[in-house]
């Protein structure tokens, strides 16, 4: 009688014997009553130890083990459906580490137990070489006024490469180019990114030539004869050493909706006119004239001898220097005015309070908490514009 497998052989395999034909694999599944296959042959090994039951021919024919069918509990890690490297796995990767090394290409892989992959080499955008001295607009608002007008030199547009919601906006970009003979670029967005250094462009750039402040003395030698009469109803908007490039944007976008006939800004200290600025002003900037004096003091006592009336601005009555404060919804004007805006954190110097003839304030509705006492200087900007435009308004 052949002798019968020893345990130790089931144990190699993954298996153990099991009472009526029933075979287990590491207590990971359960067996079925499937019926079994026909017995194949096996060598009789030697020993004295008993084995699992033999099959009906007698001999030394074994019956194989069933493919036992699994039963998946929920949430046991054993009976996952995810792939498990084999045994060889580790190897090979160290000689794929190795050759890819050799050929200096990345090698990546992921955590866990899933195989690992090579990660694909970050594609970079493609450099463009701009014109020197030019600058790049973005955003549909900047570009399109910039084309429509005849502020700057258009010299090249860009477009992203679509086919959606926004391809009748880009239909019209390439009519407002060709119109004016400017060279029209498709590209990818990557490359529209790099051109703007990754801000809001909504797929349109344009590079241009940069804007400039204007002269204020030369703009009030053109127009002495009008707006030099006490008798017109003005406002003029100055601003001391406004820095951010969105507060500049948003108070020229307010000062152009709410009806501020000029701006006047402080060269020293001051934001330029940036394509930031003009984003800001969602396009302002590109069709409002902006000026700039460089001895702001001189140039509102120079205004109060015309007859024009300067009010400051400031956030808490108590900042004043011996100066009447008033709440801005009280203010009333019946002569050319000028407003004059602070800086964002130090507000007015003195030098420039002790010029104005009142200061306005903007009254909080509540209570506010400590460190809660301001608001943005663009913010607060319209809420006074709105209140003294709205008079001129209503004359």
């Amino acid at each position: 009688m052949a002798q019968a497998l020893k345990p130790s052989v089931w144990r190699a395999v993954g298996l153990s014997p099991a009472p009526r034909g029933r075979w287990w694999s590491g207590g990971r599944y359960r067996s079925t009553q499937e019926p079994r296959p026909p017995p194949l042959p096996l060598p009789a090994p030697g020993g004295d130890e008993e084995g699992p039951p033999r099959g009906g021919e007698g001999g030394s024919r074994l019956p194989p083990p069933a493919l036992p069918a699994v039963s998946r509990v929920a949430g046991d890690p054993r009976t996952s459906t995810q792939s498990h490297p084999p045994a060889w796995h580790k190897p090979c990767e160290r000689g794929a580490r190795r050759a890819a090394a050799a050929h200096g290409e990345p090698w990546g892989s992921r955590e866990g137990d899933s195989w690992k992959a090579r990660k694909r080499p970050e594609r970079r955008p493609l450099p463009t070489q701009r014109t020197r001295g030019s600058e790049i607009l973005f955003g549909v608002a900047p570009c399109s006024l910039a084309l429509a007008q005849a502020r700057r030199d258009p010299l090249r547009l860009f477009l992203k490469q679509s086919s959606g919601p926004r391809r009748l906006v880009m239909s019209e970009f390439v009519l407002q180019a060709t119109a004016r003979g400017v060279p029209v670029h498709h590209v990818p967005r990557r490359e529209l990114d790099a051109l703007c250094g990754g801000r809001v462009h909504q797929g349109v750039c344009l590079e241009a030539t940069p804007l400039r402040f204007k002269s204020l003395e030369e703009a009030e030698k053109s127009d002495l004869g009008h707006e030099g009469n006490p008798s017109r109803q003005l406002v003029w908007l100055v601003l001391e050493e406004i820095q951010d490039p969105m507060n500049l944007g948003a108070l020229l976008r307010s000062a152009y909706f709410l009806g501020v006939d000029r701006v006047v800004a402080t060269q020293r200290n001051s934001c330029p006119l940036t394509p930031t600025v003009s984003k800001a002003s969602s396009g302002v900037m590109e069709v409002f004239d902006v000026y700039s004096t460089d001895d702001l003091q001189s140039f509102l006592k120079t205004k109060t001898a015309e007859g024009w009336e300067v009010v400051g601005t400031v956030s808490k009555p108590e900042d004043a220097e011996n100066i009447p404060v008033m709440n801005c919804l009280e203010f009333q004007w019946n002569k050319p005015v000028i407003i004059v805006i602070g800086s964002e954190g130090d507000g007015l110097s003195l030098e420039t309070q002790l010029l104005c003839h009142r200061m306005l304030a903007v009254p909080p509705g509540r209570a506010l908490h400590p460190g809660i006492e301001s608001l943005n200087v663009s913010v607060a900007s319209g809420i006074l514009l709105h209140s003294i435009c709205s008079q001129k308004l209503r004359h």
